[in-house]
């Protein structure tokens, strides 16, 4: 019989020797192995080990477990810091006696004590082995829309509808490039000028985001700009030019991992239009490049998360083809000191 595991768990941060390990109790819960992405996860925190908690926790015989979380600072349109839970395993032969709860407590004292707000995931609704862990480690359903569209091979279908009119968004409210009547002809790309994101537009993309929020983000735009340049593998970030000037951007990543996810998707984190370039399909334009790029990649699917409050963003959304996802959002609170 098997001693509890309670009383011969080790939590300590994961280490690069720790791969072999992590990817094999992947492989076997998976049922393949993703070795390329936990590479990166990896990497990525020891280039930036501000953004990453990642723990593991070792038995007798070896390593019984792990758990992977990013910090959040202003994807999907957020204003405070919180933390998402990407990935979490743990050994076959462990399971049941305690890792993922010793996991997930490292984890929120992590996060606790870097005034983290909140801790945040998604689960597909069929997930029952990881929604009965989530309701154990006290999460609950979060307000937010996880809404996804196919890439259909790169081809840009945007739905033709009823959907909110620019002329009738409410005052404040951001246009991400509405394209209606006959430009829909053609591509919004053969108008605007969208490239791949390049070093020299940090200072436009800044002066952008501060436009349409109102608020300084410098810390998470750089550290996304900076993503974008480091590892152009995962990055699929683009701007776009009109009248010679960056007036809109798009921020998204390629992903074969997080969140127990199999097959290859894109995760759209955040997309911004000068409101001087409102009305001059400047978000189509992005979007149509986005998917033509993916589809050259052979991803599928593209992935984003909108709070309830953005009401432009997700009428825009809706508009170029997105519905609501088979995934769920949740979220468990920190409690930290005043």
């Amino acid at each position: 019989m098997q001693a509890p595991a309670e009383a011969t768990i080790a939590v300590r941060a994961l280490a690069r020797e720790d791969l072999a390990a992590v990817v094999e109790i992947d492989a076997a819960m998976q049922g393949r192995p993703r070795r390329t992405y936990f590479e990166r996860r990896l990497a990525a925190a020891v280039r930036e080990p501000r953004l990453h908690a990642q723990f593991g926790a070792a038995d007798a015989s070896g390593l019984a477990g792990y758990i992977l979380a990013r910090v959040l600072e202003g994807e999907f349109g957020r204003d405070d810091t919180g933390l998402r839970l990407e990935v979490v395993g743990v050994r076959r032969n462990a399971q049941g006696c305690g890792v993922g709860t010793a996991l997930f407590e490292a984890l929120a004292g992590w996060g606790k004590r870097h005034g983290v707000r909140d801790l945040r995931t998604l689960a597909a609704w069929n997930e029952h082995r990881m929604l009965r862990w989530l309701d154990a480690m006290r999460f609950t359903l979060a307000p937010d829309h996880v809404l996804e569209c196919a890439v259909g091979g790169g081809a840009y279908a945007p739905v033709r509808d009823d959907a909110l009119e620019p002329e009738d968004a409410a005052p404040g409210e951001i246009d991400y490039g509405a394209n209606r009547g006959d430009r829909y002809e053609r591509l919004a790309r053969d108008v605007v000028d969208v490239r791949a994101m390049a070093d020299a537009d940090l200072d436009a993309i800044l002066r952008i985001d501060r436009a349409i929020t109102g608020r300084d983000r410098g810390a998470y735009i750089r550290a996304k700009h900076a993503e974008a340049m480091v590892d152009s593998a995962i990055r699929v970030s683009l701007t776009a030019r009109l009248d010679g000037a960056i007036v809109g951007f798009l921020m998204a990543s390629t992903d074969l991992g997080d969140f127990g996810r199999t097959e290859p998707v894109a995760i759209l984190d955040t997309i911004g239009v000068d409101p001087a370039y409102a009305h001059h399909g400047v978000g189509h334009a992005l979007v149509s490049q986005l998917f033509s790029n993916l589809g050259a990649l052979r991803i599928e699917r593209v992935e984003t998360i909108v709070a309830p409050r953005e009401l432009a963003l997700l009428g825009f959304l809706y508009e170029v083809g997105f519905a609501p996802s088979q995934r769920m959002a949740f979220v468990r609170r920190i409690d930290t000191p005043r």
